[in-house]
């Protein structure tokens, strides 16, 4: 350990302390020392436990108590520190710590320090702390007495969703062991479950099942109440995996199992069955459905006092309702649960880093960056408390937009790599998969090839059946089909993008998920753009304007650029013509977006592009209008300098914006002096 690294003039605080401190001490002290340095933490009572031979006489035959001990102790300074204010628990120091137990394995046996293990495992179960009773178990050897207080504490650190420190005891158990307890199992079953691993879930799924069927040499159980419900808790956590999967059938299959094996008395798992079955409609893409089920599982949890689990629920119901494009709906559900936290304790508390960080993206998306930066800091200081398995991933995630929005695109695709590193499944369906996130990011920086590896290794085709888990990647692929024609001028690839992007549409607004819809409609517009067709742009804008006014969207916009930025101010411009009262509402929204443009230029980061030959030279006239936008330049006064109507010069823009792979002018400035044609 420590000690042993010692060398040289590093001795010198050895041999003060073993001369100067230990060995001055009477032997009683120098017994007591030793044989508690085996204990991480230290209170009267448990030090007494540990010395039982001594305790059980007390100060009959004249020696101290384990709290007289310790007040001793900390009354000559010996290198005890307090933990707690009432100075009832205290911990060596980390250095004389190391020294003892070093001494201590010199002078016994190794059974003979398993004994003092084993009694503080014995008096931290009987004073209610699992951990340290299993930890001592270990470190005393008795694997069959740590695997029977791992089954004993299952159950309340997986109501306290700790499944995650409760797995990391039990991989400390030879396997011999965790395989002739059915209970435990299935218990490790659940717990590689919530981490996202279905596959070693279903290993000691079937070593239950051996156990059960008769075809373990023995079997063992230490909490008996588990026994009979473990053929439906088996079929639940393998609905549960065929969910992570994407299995629907399956998923289907066993939570129907479940339901005929769960007693109509056991009202939560019933509902945990019932939740999982019914959930597959969110990967259906039917989310009213899903809503529906979530809904009715929050009531029946707060029905039953399960607040926790009602807290955790809301940040799923909020995903769906973002889904739905109800941003509004979707920031009263986090208010709501945070609130319900707050009433109910800290373990309620502890879950509510989600929220937070879903809090921030939406104030974050309404423009509200104050109050987003505000709730991502609460949601960063409650993360490092939290219990739920996808944090991390949702944290990167999240942060990877932020920096793709403030223009740090290589930055966003760090975190999109840490989010990709720390991804965990679970039921909520992954509707983003990170690689088309980075595809997004690709296409800004201009990396076209990047993009177009991506589209031949997934395979993808704008034919494809369309489905409501593949269709942000559809969604993707049509924006890499729009820029593969915007640098070659391929007629076919705009053709494939916006069929494409008709049968999306479609396939949403059928299922009234209203956030695809609006989407889907920028990405419409776009396309009309950049086929030069200014009508059909402004009426899917108009469209998209329409549905995302309400709910107070504005990033969606701001972060496509340049390109919706233009479409924005003709439309401006048609309203201001047209000037009718039904369009007043709209006029507002368009000046409010158009100011969020004008701020996110002047706080957005300078981002170098990423080097890249020219696909497609530009024309001789295109060079012409590139020279004066770099100028500085309007597209008004470059009119007029060429003597060329103002839609014809918008026109030259956008070509120029393609084929340099540019999201506005200074970017397409910058891209030119990088190749060298300015």
């Amino acid at each position: 350990g420590f000690i042993q690294s010692f060398t040289g003039s590093h001795h010198f605080v050895l041999d003060y302390l073993l001369e100067e401190v230990l060995q001055q001490q009477s032997e009683s002290v120098q017994a007591f020392l030793l044989h508690t340095s085996i204990l991480n933490r230290l209170c009267g009572p448990l030090c007494d436990a540990v010395l039982r031979d001594t305790a059980s006489t007390g100060q009959e035959n004249g020696q101290k108590t384990g709290q007289e001990n310790l007040e001793y102790l900390k009354s000559t300074n010996l290198f005890i520190v307090p933990l707690d204010n009432e100075r009832r628990w205290y911990r060596y120091h980390h250095l004389f710590e190391d020294l003892l137990r070093q001494r201590l394995g010199q002078r016994l046996s190794r059974g003979e320090i398993a004994e003092y293990h084993l009694r503080a495992s014995q008096w931290y179960e009987k004073n209610g702390d699992e951990t340290e009773a299993f930890h001592h178990a270990i470190a005393a050897g008795d694997h069959d007495r740590a695997a029977g207080l791992a089954e004993l504490a299952w159950q309340g650190m997986d109501n306290r969703f700790q499944t995650a420190a409760w797995l990391g005891w039990v991989k400390k158990l030879p396997e011999d062991v965790v395989r002739i307890r059915p209970v435990l199992s299935t218990q490790m079953a659940q717990a590689f479950m919530d981490a996202g691993e279905p596959e070693a879930s279903e290993i000691h799924l079937q070593d239950a099942e051996r156990c059960l069927n008769g075809s373990c040499s023995e079997m063992v159980v230490t909490d008996e109440s588990q026994l009979e419900a473990l053929p439906a808790r088996i079929a639940m956590t393998r609905a549960y995996n065929a969910q992570v999967q994407g299995d629907l059938s399956a998923t289907v299959k066993y939570a129907e199992l479940a339901l005929q094996l769960i007693p109509e008395g056991d009202l939560f798992r019933r509902a945990q069955a019932t939740i999982t079955l019914e959930v597959t409609h969110w990967a259906n893409g039917d989310l009213e459905a899903a809503r529906s089920a979530l809904d009715d599982w929050m009531n029946s949890m707060q029905r039953a006092g399960n607040y926790a689990f009602v807290v955790a629920s809301a940040f799923a119901v909020a995903d769906v309702q973002v889904e739905q494009g109800l941003l509004r709906e979707a920031i009263k559900t986090y208010q709501q649960a945070l609130r319900l936290a707050a009433e109910h304790g800290p373990e309620a508390q502890h879950i509510t880093a989600h929220h937070y960080l879903g809090l921030a993206l939406l104030q974050h998306e309404m423009g509200e960056d104050a109050a987003a930066a505000q709730y991502l800091q609460k949601a960063e200081e409650m993360g490092e408390q939290t219990t739920l398995v996808d944090w991390s991933y949702r944290w990167y995630i999240a942060q990877a937009r932020l920096k793709e929005s403030s223009g740090e695109l290589e930055a966003a695709l760090v975190l999109l790599d840490e989010a990709r590193r720390v991804y965990v499944k679970t039921p909520i369906p992954d509707t983003r998969p990170i690689e088309a996130l980075k595809v997004k990011v690709y296409l800004k920086q201009g990396r076209l090839d990047k993009a177009l590896d991506w589209v031949h290794r997934r395979g993808l085709s704008a034919d494809d059946e369309i489905s409501y888990l593949g269709e942000f990647e559809h969604l993707t692929l049509a924006r890499v089909l729009m820029a593969e024609y915007q640098s070659r001028q391929g007629r076919h690839s705009y053709l494939q993008a916006t069929g494409l992007l008709e049968r999306l549409l479609t396939a949403a607004e059928a299922q009234r998920r209203t956030g695809s819809v609006i989407e889907i409609l920028v990405v419409q517009a776009l396309a009309h753009q950049a086929q030069g067709n200014l009508p059909l742009a402004l009426a899917s804008l108009e469209r998209t304007l329409d549905l995302a006014q309400p709910e107070g969207y504005v990033r969606l916009f701001v972060d496509e650029g340049e390109p919706v930025h233009l479409l924005l101010l003709d439309l401006r411009s048609r309203i201001e013509k047209q000037s009718s009262d039904q369009d007043h509402s709209l006029f507002v929204y368009v000046e409010k977006l158009l100011s969020a443009f004008e701020w996110a230029v002047e706080k957005q980061s300078t981002v170098q592009p990423h080097k890249a030959v020219l696909i497609e030279p530009l024309s001789e006239r295109e060079l012409e209008v590139l020279r004066l936008v770099a100028q500085g330049l309007t597209n008004d006064e470059i009119s007029q300098r060429l003597v060329l109507a103002l839609s014809t010069v918008k026109g030259h823009n956008l070509r120029i914006f393609g084929k340099l792979q540019a999201r506005n002018r200074s970017e397409a400035v910058a891209r030119a002096r990088e190749l060298g044609l300015l």
